[in-house]
């Protein structure tokens, strides 16, 4: 069985597949400060609580834009799995060509997306994660990487929200009954996602107008991408596995 980790600012995702069926998801926070030991014994005690024994996974691959936990997260891995993870890095076969000015600044997690967009779906397709911040990219015929942009994710802006004014509360994100708020909190909740709604719907007509790919197909992941893609025509898929199998396909690509 495959294990893929998608180590994002917030949370580490990980998917278990069985060639290519996915048996499960989880995830654990990203910022607390770890040992190899505990990535190890943690992952192992997720997989095992959800009858998935350890000694079956075979094989490993790891996308990150952490790089400070890197080291231990291996380390982890090798000492508890017995597997030599693969790193989404320079080097790695994906299928994509990335044509922008500097490629090394695409990070893993776009790339992998750009993978699972342009594999699952075609080109061209244009790829939304509403991760901590929430990406845009734009993937043309042949899997070129053409553009992306790059918007504070709603979660990141709802914190610096009530992170910098001292009379607003912290909230939970979701769509308020109506825009028409009355009272403080859902006032936020109605500016944070129906904001985000607008400006989704902006970026991607922009970037189909400029691009001439006015009929690209969209793709959208990320977990608060569920609310924004029920409220915009703008979106044509919403996929919360998109990122792990875009792993998925890039393992394949490298194991063959």
């Amino acid at each position: 069985m495959l294990l893929t980790l998608d180590v994002g600012n917030t949370n580490v995702t990980m998917g278990v597949f069985r060639d290519d069926t996915l048996l499960g998801t989880f995830r654990m926070t990203t910022k607390l400060p770890r040992t190899s030991d505990e990535y190890g014994v943690l992952i192992c005690s997720i997989l095992e609580y959800r009858q998935i024994h350890s000694q079956e996974i075979d094989a490993v691959i790891i996308a990150s834009v952490v790089p400070d936990i890197m080291h231990s997260l291996t380390s982890g891995v090798i000492k508890y799995l017995k597997v030599q993870p693969l790193i989404v890095s320079a080097g790695v076969k994906t299928g994509i060509r990335i044509a922008t000015e500097n490629p090394k600044q695409i990070g893993p997690d776009r790339i992998v997306d750009a993978v699972a967009g342009y594999d699952l779906f075609g080109a061209p397709v244009i790829v939304v994660d509403f991760g901590t911040a929430t990406t845009y990219d734009l993937i043309g015929p042949g899997g070129v990487f053409e553009a992306g942009v790059t918007a504070p994710g709603i979660e990141t802006a709802g914190r610096s929200l009530w992170g910098g004014a001292a009379m607003l509360p912290a909230i939970e994100i979701r769509k308020p009954s109506s825009i028409l708020a009355k009272e403080t909190v859902s006032s936020m909740q109605a500016g944070l996602v129906y904001g985000a709604v607008g400006q989704t719907e902006y970026i991607l007509q922009k970037m189909k107008e400029e691009s001439g790919y006015l009929e690209a197909k969209v793709v959208a992941t990320g977990g608060l991408g569920k609310i924004i893609a029920r409220e915009t025509k703008s979106i044509d898929v919403y996929d919360p596995e998109l990122t792990l199998n875009g792993l998925r396909l890039i393992y394949d690509k490298n194991k063959r």
